[in-house]
């Protein structure tokens, strides 16, 4: 993705925020500032005018919220630019705000208050995981947590786990998959390498195509991010013909839509063979496969 960052210092605006009784009747100038994260790839490429940002709307709409409904605390009021701002602009990924009061009533000389907040644009994510070597509930139990302390990334759902056999006719154990399903800050690349970092960390190494796997973690869908990229696509290309994918995807996150469609949409559609997703509440199938 393509980005850039829109600065906007000490936009002037009279406001009636405060405490004080003083404040709220005779009101003041507030200075803002606005620092913007932009996709702008959909601008640049065409130097289409119409997928920018405006600048001038921004501020029409941070001058609206100064100028209207007073609140006490300046720190009330970043907090409600940040969010009008990332909800009026979707292509807003990160914004930070600063309210800078400089007649603050304190009693001693000062050059300026200010307060500053920084919000990011959260995006729904999947991830689908799977291992068939080793102790490979240990192993998908430990991808899960190393994914929920990822910055950026917050896990709302996890699916329970299946035992699904291997694809491409390469002879070894079955494979156990599970998914995930949250909201993440992080570009896709900035999740791909979060993917691939937890892989290794849990034994990954280059293999045989199909072949045994000490861990895989395939970031699914980001929103409704598109990427065509040499080393990512999303959607993730394989989602609707994988029924490994879609059964763990499908009980955590069934109304998701991916590319127009539900995963639960997906799911029925798939062609289906008996037993090909087991699923492990019990452990007794997993159990007895771990036996074999």
């Amino acid at each position: 993705m393509t980005h850039s960052t829109i600065r906007i210092d000490r936009l002037s605006v009279f406001g009636r925020h405060g405490v004080l009784p003083e404040e709220t009747r005779l009101g003041q100038n507030f200075l803002i500032d606005l620092v913007a994260t932009v996709e702008t790839l959909a601008a640049t490429q065409n130097d289409d005018y119409r997928a920018a940002v405006c600048y001038a709307a921004l501020c029409d709409r941070v001058v609206a919220l100064v100028a209207g409904e007073p609140v006490q605390l300046i720190e009330t009021l970043a907090d409600r630019i940040a969010e009008d701002l990332l909800a009026a602009f979707p292509t807003l990924t990160r914004l930070t705000v600063r309210v800078n009061k400089p007649s603050a009533p304190i009693p001693h000389p000062f050059g300026m208050v200010s307060v500053e907040t920084t919000r990011e644009r959260f995006l729904p994510v999947g991830f689908s995981l799977g291992c068939n070597m080793g102790d490979r509930e240990s192993a998908l139990s430990m991808a899960v947590t190393w994914l929920g302390v990822t910055p950026g990334v917050q896990i709302e759902a996890v699916s329970g786990l299946y035992r699904t056999a291997p694809l491409g006719g390469v002879e070894q154990p079955d494979f156990y998959n599970l998914c995930v399903m949250g909201r993440s800050a992080l570009e896709p690349l900035a999740l791909l390498r979060v993917c691939k970092e937890i892989e290794s960390r849990l034994g990954r190494v280059p293999g045989l195509r199909w072949g045994q796997r000490a861990m895989d973690v395939d970031l699914l869908y980001l929103g409704d991010r598109i990427v065509n990229g040499p080393v990512l696509t999303l959607p993730h290309r394989g989602i609707a013909e994988r029924a490994f994918v879609l059964v763990p995807l499908a009980e955590i996150a069934p109304e998701q839509k991916i590319s127009g469609l539900s995963v639960s949409d997906m799911l029925i559609r798939l062609p289906r063979e008996a037993d090909d997703v087991v699923p492990c509440a019990e452990r007794l199938s997993c159990i007895a496969e771990d036996l074999k």
